[in-house]
């Protein structure tokens, strides 16, 4: 094998969803789900299912620690103006929710969403001890652990476990070139992919451990993330190891069905051009096209915003707000907003004072939004203070999950005490 095609490998399997622990069959998978809308499904000795009355969850990551005191700003606090003299948005400029509160003037959409009772803001989010790392914290999100503890498993991917024997593997799609840790779990459910069109890929044969390790190697000097994709701390060691060696040897990939199946279903509203937007479309057109898939992941990277943050944070927000804004119209022409739900999250908020750079450095407690048709909009949670910080930061008055507990016991019906480390109570927005 030559050295350019052997990269070549490396790369699909690293960047296409080895991660996911079912890589190199992707593409099997979905195959028998697309032909699910074909009459040749009848012959299938698998019964797929459609989905069609199931709910949805909508994963949106805001890698690289959202300050969440600029998406939603108490414009009414003095506090708030003393910290930021140049970072502060005056309230004549926000978009007012009420007398204390208003969103960034980026998010037209996400408010009038908020007007029409389709969005809970959940104020003051994050969870005891809070960790600074960009990695670690992402890795206590994914994985719902406490500060002081590591677990090898998602939140997601013991949902996958707990509720989701004998699905398809296609239960749970990462849109992206890393599969985030939430998704890790031990009967490899949960997909991983970029684009339809990258999946042009034909396996040869690989006989052993060290072959499957080189090809699904991080590259020397990277972490296995960045601030603009943060997936987490994936295990690809043991059982997942052996459960690609198993599945996958003889496996042929191509994407004639999947481009097929997304040339069927083009988009019922007008997105941006952003990459957030585009992975939006995607989901939304697998949902239209009948995929039986209950938990989408997207991401959108970029809110590390040490230095120059005005202009950047309000470019990512204003790409945000249009893409989601496009996202629930879409399902609204669909038929399918009542049984899709969105949540946003990001590892981290920011300092209260902004720094000499013109930007935020890593702080704490953030707001989160949780949207859809069966959301009961408002604000949830208690703000936190501005002056009463540790350490510089807010003090969390919500851990965040209380609303995965929300996402799971009420939307997804799952046992949240079975998937998350303890029993947490969960909230009204659903």
């Amino acid at each position: 094998m030559s050295e350019p095609t052997f990269h070549t490998r490396r790369k699909f399997l690293r960047t296409g969803v080895l991660g996911g622990a079912a890589a190199w069959t992707i593409p099997a998978f979905l195959e028998k789900t697309f032909f699910a809308m074909d009459a040749a499904a009848a012959d299938s000795a698998t019964q797929i299912v459609t989905g069609k009355d199931s709910p949805i969850l909508v994963i949106v990551q805001m890698a690289g620690g959202n300050d969440g005191l600029n998406m939603v700003v108490p414009y009414a606090d003095d506090a708030y103006h003393i910290a930021r003299p140049k970072l502060a948005i005056a309230g004549d400029r926000t978009l007012k929710i009420n007398d204390h509160l208003g969103l960034h003037p980026k998010m037209t959409g996400l408010r009038g969403l908020y007007d029409a009772g389709n969005v809970a803001l959940i104020q003051g989010v994050g969870y005891p001890n809070p960790n600074r790392s960009h990695f670690r914290s992402t890795d206590i999100w994914q994985t719902a652990s406490d500060s002081n503890k590591y677990e090898r498993n998602g939140w997601l991917g013991r949902y996958f476990d707990a509720c989701c024997e004998g699905e398809d593997p296609t239960v749970g799609i990462s849109i992206g070139s890393q599969t985030p840790m939430a998704f890790a779990d031990k009967s490899g459910k949960g997909i991983t992919l970029a684009r339809p069109e990258q999946f042009r890929f034909v396996a040869e044969n690989a006989e052993t451990d060290d072959a499957f390790r080189q090809m699904s190697a991080v590259d020397p000097g990277n972490d296995g993330g960045s601030v603009d994709a943060l997936a987490g701390s994936m295990d690809m060691s043991g059982d997942s190891l052996d459960f690609v060696k198993r599945t996958a040897l003889d496996a042929q990939i191509s994407s004639d069905k999947i481009l097929a199946i997304t040339r069927k279903t083009k988009p019922s509203a007008s997105y941006p051009t952003s990459k957030l937007a585009n992975d939006l479309n995607l989901v939304a057109r697998l949902i239209a096209g009948g995929l039986p898939t209950r938990v989408y992941y997207v991401s959108q990277g970029g809110y590390d915003t040490h230095s120059g943050q005005a202009g950047s944070h309000e470019r990512l927000l204003g790409e945000l707000d249009k893409a989601l804004s496009a996202f629930v119209g879409d399902l609204k022409s669909q038929g399918n907003l009542d049984r899709v739900t969105v949540m946003t999250f990001s590892e981290f908020g920011r300092r209260v004072a902004e720094n000499a750079s013109g930007g935020t450095d890593h702080g704490a407690a953030a707001p989160m939004f949780v949207l859809g048709g069966a959301v009961h909009g408002g604000l949830y949670g208690q703000i936190p203070s501005l002056t009463k910080l540790h350490d510089g930061d807010l003090v969390h008055t919500v851990d965040f999950r209380n609303v995965y507990a929300t996402l799971l016991d009420k939307w997804l019906r799952a046992p949240s005490d079975h998937i998350l480390p303890r029993k947490f109570d969960p909230m009204a927005f659903i």
